[in-house]
């Protein structure tokens, strides 16, 4: 077995966690594509990606399933209803809601952590792995003011360019898993090194 987890590997843990929850909520739709949640991050819906957080998500999933609007404010502010399936699925909130994300800081009750044990464990030491492989490739990448701070940054687009002089803005994880090539050139887009960033 490999040491290193690539994004496709990931991804596949992620499907299998997500797989386990729908053994214990068979309505919760399939995850189209689990390598979406890798390198996103959501204020609302929790920035780190772990199995609390895949548990949160497929609360939304069948939020949906049902045809509930479990949140408002563009997706930001999650209600009593997001609450009542969370509920349901292992997920408690045992404060008032936040002012602008309502109830999305669920955590997972103690018997949804011995349902889903080994999962978790697994999910965990996939994540670690692949966190490992993604720091060690884009160690000498800029990264962003947001993970030059500490703070998760995956949301944080920067702009990378071409050598033909067009630029797009990219989260630098998402530019890290490969390349973005420009149709103007053919060149692939880079995160251009800023100099005298170490001296400030």
């Amino acid at each position: 077995m490999s040491t290193t987890q690539t994004p496709p590997v990931l991804a596949a843990e992620l499907a299998e966690a997500w797989a386990d929850i729908q053994r214990y909520h068979p309505e919760l739709p399939d995850l189209a594509a689990p390598e979406s949640l890798i390198g996103e991050s959501s204020s609302a819906c929790g920035h780190e990606l772990s199995f609390e957080r895949l548990l949160h998500e497929a609360v939304h999933g069948i939020a949906a399933a049902r045809g509930i609007r479990d949140t408002s404010r563009a997706g930001r502010y999650h209600n009593r209803r997001f609450l009542a399936i969370a509920e349901e699925m292992g997920l408690d909130h045992p404060e008032e809601p936040h002012p602008s994300s309502g109830f999305s800081l669920v955590t997972l009750t103690p018997e949804a952590k011995r349902r889903y044990r080994p999962t978790i464990d697994q999910l965990q030491r996939a994540l670690k792995a692949h966190t490992a492989a993604t720091s060690a490739d884009t160690a000498r990448s800029f990264r962003g003011p947001a993970a030059r701070h500490g703070s998760s940054g995956g949301g944080v687009r920067v702009k990378a360019v071409c050598d033909c002089g067009r630029n797009v803005r990219v989260v630098p994880s998402v530019l890290a898993q490969a390349p973005i090539v420009c149709g103007g050139c053919g060149k692939p887009f880079r995160i251009p090194e800023i100099v005298g960033a170490a001296a400030g």
